[in-house]
């Protein structure tokens, strides 16, 4: 199962950029004996898109065609990460070719989006830099491949 990660905004260099590709390549590298990945980065440019409606245009088209739409919004479901993991699998395992996970800009996802995501997932009641949950979703996931794979790193 292919991941991608589409994102309101341009991540071009800084801490952010540094931990992002760590744990994407993490991932990618983990995440291949399992059938996931390689995960991938779609930015959009917010320049472009003035409003909220103009955002969630700009990521719906971003999507790969027929891909599973997983919302990060604060109001989504919380789950702990060997519950990420699981939910991945079980995706995994009912054939979905690819997962998208949609990261909104600072006024968060468009009701369009969030109507035709498959699923929402929250990182916490706080709301969060959309920067930041772009890193924290792709530590998430390689978490999720570790847990996947019996390594050590999970150690809840």
């Amino acid at each position: 199962m292919r991941l991608h990660i589409c994102a309101v905004g341009r991540i071009r260099s800084g801490p952010e950029r540094v931990l992002i590709d760590d744990y994407l390549a993490r991932f990618d590298k983990t995440g291949r004996a399992l059938g996931l990945g390689p995960c991938r980065e779609h930015e959009t440019d917010e320049r472009k898109a003035t409003t909220q409606a103009d955002e969630g245009r700009a990521l719906l088209r971003a999507l790969p065609e027929g891909a599973h739409l997983l919302a990060l919004d604060e109001r989504g479901r919380q789950m702990s990460s060997p519950d990420l993991a699981g939910w991945l699998m079980q995706l995994r395992d009912r054939g979905t070719g690819d997962l998208a996970c949609v990261i909104g800009g600072a006024d968060g996802l468009s009701a369009e989006v969030i109507e035709r995501a498959d699923a929402q997932l929250s990182f916490g009641a706080m709301v969060w830099p959309h920067r930041l949950v772009r890193v924290m979703l792709a530590e998430q996931l390689y978490r999720a491949a570790t847990i996947l794979s019996g390594s050590p790193y999970h150690r809840a």
